[in-house]
């Protein structure tokens, strides 16, 4: 699904100098490397402030607690999203509330979601999934309409852009109240190891965020805040700003990838590609296929005999989850997200794919609808 050995070998040189000078200096927690890593990031995504965290789920824990959510308060979530996303809900004793997805771009739907709103609502955690903004100019309305707080879960989608309708484009990540990501090692932009990260224009907040990532202190063994233990070491991040000045490049060979796909299957009468939607770029994360009127559990059969993978993102929605089921949400609510479920299938989307791996795949997928 990933070529992460070939992509590391074509920057191997460039990465090998800064984790030496993490290593010669020995600031491995919170050091220069970090502190370079948050200032390029913030002008690459045009955000005034990031900060590093351990991983991508610690940056939605993070971003809860910095917005004061307390105990009983309800959380909007697509019900159609990896668990992560409502994981922390329920670790601060939060109340999800799962909203289903439009069936052409996974993503939230604003009908759903404005069902699910109730006097006990505090946030909406919008997912960019696959690669691909959620209709942010609509949730963020719903969010000034209802004053709610929007964290965007963009841990498949950075360097995705969204143009809203008077013409204004903005980085995913850096619309609503604070934005969060994943550096982990099959992401777009990724270290080697675990790491994430928070954006945010909000002054305040920032500083809020920083102090509850490092322990809820300001300054050292001064707590003013409950916090958590969750930084990104410097070794991840000398690394993370090697390959930032990839993602650009990174992100065109996916583009290229996904459009040889979608040539490929155009117009297939069981294969439905990613849609495209007109106010977002899309940058591919995974190229996701939904298998119509067939065997989707076959196909990935077929491929797998064929030494090809692919992998079901995801097999079951939120709620049909064994940790989170509960008699509020029933799979009459969440039509699509079933649907969906029992259709999606992503197939191999990397930055080194050769060009006879990538017809090999298409041919295989094509072979198999055969009669």
């Amino acid at each position: 699904m990933v070529d992460l050995v070939n992509q590391y070998q074509a920057i191997k040189d460039e990465i090998a100098q800064p984790l030496q000078n993490v290593l010669d200096t020995a600031a491995f927690i919170n050091g220069p490397e970090v502190k370079a890593l948050e200032a390029e990031l913030a002008q690459y995504l045009n955000v005034k402030h990031v900060i590093g965290c351990a991983n991508g789920t610690d940056a939605l824990q993070v971003a809860m607690m910095a917005l004061g959510l307390q105990p009983g308060d309800e959380v909007i979530v697509p019900d159609f999203t990896y668990i992560a996303t409502v994981e922390v809900i329920a670790l601060l004793r939060l109340q999800y509330v799962v909203a289903d997805v439009d069936y052409d771009t996974f993503n939230l739907n604003i009908d759903s979601l404005r069902k699910a709103i109730t006097p006990k609502t505090k946030a909406i955690v919008p997912v960019h999934l696959y690669g691909m903004c959620s209709n942010m100019e609509e949730i963020l309305q719903v969010a000034r309409e209802h004053n709610l707080f929007v964290i965007e879960d963009n841990a498949q989608a950075i360097g995705s852009e969204y143009t809203f309708s008077d013409g204004r484009k903005q980085f995913s990540g850096t619309m609503g109240n604070v934005g969060t990501t994943s550096f982990y090692p099959s992401k777009n932009l990724s270290c080697y190891g675990d790491g994430g990260a928070l954006f945010t224009n909000d002054d305040d907040l920032a500083g809020k965020l920083r102090m509850i990532a490092n322990h809820g202190q300001n300054r050292r063994y001064y707590f003013d805040a409950v916090g958590v233990n969750s930084r990104l070491d410097s070794m991840q991040a000398a690394i993370l700003r090697v390959k930032l000045r990839h993602l650009n490049r990174y992100t065109e060979a996916r583009r290229a990838l996904a459009n040889a796909y979608d040539q490929a299957f155009a117009n297939h009468p069981h294969i439905l590609t990613p849609a495209r939607a007109p106010y977002s770029t899309h940058v591919f994360h995974q190229y996701t296929i939904r298998v119509v009127n067939h065997n989707r559990d076959g196909l990935q059969e077929f491929l797998a005999k064929k030494e090809i993978p692919s992998v079901i993102f995801y097999p079951l929605p939120v709620h049909q989850q064994t940790a989170y089921i509960t008699p509020r949400f029933t799979d009459a609510m969440y039509p699509v997200s079933c649907r969906l479920a029992n259709e999606v299938l992503s197939l191999p989307m990397h930055t080194e794919m050769e060009a006879d791996q990538r017809d090999y795949i298409i041919a295989s997928v094509l072979e198999y609808f055969k009669p």
